[in-house]
């Protein structure tokens, strides 16, 4: 009898997700992020084969997975975008533009300079700097909603600058990919070069979301008065993976295009759904993301070889990251005010976590001279970045705001 050829695709979805639930389940019971639950599954199941459990062994490249945790992703940063609005973002203020530059600039030049001091590689030692960039909104936003503090200035000042990190994150990856490319050409990263994929990323970014911002009200609005069910729901999704391709066939990432469509969409959203007696299309998302993105950082751990641990190069590599990554958002308190809580904005802007998490897989897949940009010492040296300083921010804010006012 012949099998259905995506029946072993819909084995392994069955396994991944029941073991990203399983392992979210028992973070949250330990007051961790559920990525971390996710992350470790992900890692357990990866390794079997060290135990003599082979069974597994192809599944972290398995085509189909692989495809579907691609797609997890781009939900993840639609969903990201769905967060925040274009409004908010202009709203922020000077305070958290200048935490979020401060931060992603010190922990882009201090992580350049752990990676580049163990292993004298620049286009190696620029993308680990530009990986450990970036905050984990998602991370922060919830432990400051667990701690009841979301509406606190240190808070809207953490989630501002989270917004604008997540956006000058992924304009840095836009950069890192090309300087890599080129220096897998043969090519030395060039200023002009730099510039162009500058000028590109801001190009997209400002002339989608102008021209979302315009288009979207009127275009949700007559797509609303069709009869067919689920059609407000359907063209978002299509916005968001329109603008993903955009993205992609201009040489960036389509990931900033996702992200770019939840910006679009956030707020022209929230009036049109409603309108139409709908959840929020935030809600609606959630069982999508809920689906797909664990499957992604279940992947991500999946990828992930015990045996790296064990050597010293990634110790003594993750551990300058770390400090990099913790040192580079210290030096946001020197433009937040006292009246502000300085030691609670440096520890939200701490836990790294989603475009890191980006990083490592597209870095893996990148070569240079024949070989992988994030390795497999690379890759693990990496995760750990992401458990340290994700494991350490809840009660670093839970200190941070005992007793606080602000």
């Amino acid at each position: 009898m012949a099998h259905d050829p995506i029946a072993h695709l819909l084995l392994w979805l069955a396994l991944i997700v029941a073991a990203a639930k399983a392992g979210s389940e028992l973070a949250v019971r330990i007051r961790q992020p559920p990525v971390l639950g996710e992350l470790f599954v992900g890692i357990i199941l990866g390794n079997l084969p060290l135990v003599g459990v082979h069974a597994l062994a192809e599944l972290p490249r398995d085509a189909g997975v692989d495809m579907l945790a691609r797609l997890g992703l781009v939900i993840l940063l639609f969903q990201v975008g769905l967060f925040s609005t274009i409004p908010e973002m202009l709203r922020v203020g000077v305070r958290s533009l200048a935490v979020a530059v401060v931060g992603v600039s010190a922990s882009t030049a201090l992580g350049f300079a752990g990676a580049f001091a163990v292993d004298r590689d620049v286009t190696r030692a620029l993308f680990f700097g530009a990986a450990i960039a970036a905050t984990s909104i998602g991370i922060t936003a919830r432990v400051l909603a667990d701690l009841g503090k979301s509406d606190t200035t240190a808070a809207r000042t953490i989630l501002g600058a989270a917004v604008i990190d997540d956006v000058l994150g992924l304009t840095i990856l836009a950069i890192a990919q090309a300087v890599v490319t080129g220096a897998a050409a043969g090519r030395s990263p060039s200023a002009v070069a730099i510039v162009i994929v500058v000028g590109k990323a801001a190009l997209f970014l400002v002339g989608a979301l102008s021209l979302g911002a315009w288009l979207a009200p009127h275009a949700l609005a007559f797509i609303s008065r069709l009869r067919g069910p689920g059609a407000l729901f359907a063209a978002s999704l299509s916005c968001c993976f329109a603008l993903a391709f955009a993205a992609d066939l201009i040489g960036l990432s389509p990931i900033i295009g996702a992200f770019a469509a939840g910006l679009i969409l956030s707020e022209p959203s929230h009036h049109v759904f409603r309108a139409a007696g709908l959840r929020s299309l935030c809600n609606l998302v959630d069982p999508i993301a809920d689906f797909l993105v664990p499957v992604f950082f279940v992947v991500i751990g999946m990828r992930t070889d015990l045996r790296a641990f064990a050597s010293l190069h990634t110790v003594v590599l993750a551990a300058l990251l770390i400090v990099a990554a913790l040192a580079g958002k210290a030096g946001c308190a020197l433009v937040v005010g006292k009246k502000t809580g300085r030691f609670a904005v440096v520890a939200g802007m701490w836990p790294r976590g989603e475009v890191m998490l980006v990083f490592a897989a597209l870095g893996s897949e990148l070569a240079v001279a024949g070989k992988p940009l994030v390795d497999h010492e690379g890759y693990a040296a990496l995760l750990l970045v992401v458990l340290a300083t994700t494991i350490v921010t809840p009660p670093a804010l839970r200190a941070a705001f005992a007793g606080a006012t602000t």
